[in-house]
């Protein structure tokens, strides 16, 4: 099996070359799509959730409130780390289970948003791609398809590793600034090629 870690800042566009390597033939793990699944309702997270919180961040049918929790988070850290220390080993455990449910021979893509951030994944995996662009993109990009406030948008980005630090953990950067659907899926599939051939590693 390859592992390969996928991360970028919010807005970056790393959503879309996870769907284009996917395209190509990997298999893809989402740890934000696994997060949003076990802190929905019945969801394995939220008794752990509501213990810690109380029922203000809960949403209506018994879920995570996204809303109400990213408020509590950026306001309080040490509310955060409690909410990492509840979600990040039920994460873990769900990310080695469908890794191992696409077998031996099998391209594993894990997208991971804080992957540089964790300080962990970087010796779990074969290679890390880094997808980036400037500050002032992401903000553009989020706001305009999202709907959130500048400022809600530059405080998910002050959380996230500067770009800096993301560059220096990656194996390959796609700087994905000015590039067209076309030119992106492009460098994707170079990068398939040299990272996805047998006996590469």
């Amino acid at each position: 099996m390859r592992r390969i870690g996928l991360t970028g800042g919010i807005g970056s566009g790393k959503s879309t070359v996870a769907a284009l390597l996917a395209a190509q033939g990997a298999v893809l793990v989402d740890t934000d799509a696994i997060a949003r699944r076990i802190a929905q309702s019945g969801g394995i997270a939220m008794p752990a959730i509501e213990a810690a919180f109380g029922r203000t961040v809960l949403a209506s049918d018994g879920g995570l409130d996204r809303a109400a929790m990213r408020q509590l988070v950026f306001a309080d850290n040490s509310a955060r780390k409690r909410l990492e220390s509840i979600l990040h080993p039920l994460i873990g455990v769900e990310t080695e289970r469908l890794a191992s449910d696409a077998g031996a021979q099998a391209v594993v893509v894990f997208d991971v948003p804080l992957l540089v951030e964790s300080g962990r994944w970087r010796a779990m995996v074969d290679r890390v791609l880094v997808v980036d662009a400037t500050e002032e993109t992401q903000l553009q990009r989020v706001v305009a398809r999202s709907g959130w406030t500048p400022e809600a948008v530059q405080a998910v980005i002050a959380q996230q590793a500067a770009r800096k630090l993301r560059r220096a953990a990656a194996d390959a950067v796609i700087f994905n600034e000015s590039l067209s659907l076309e030119e992106l899926a492009a460098q994707v599939r170079s990068l398939w090629k040299r990272w996805a051939a047998p006996g590469t590693r």
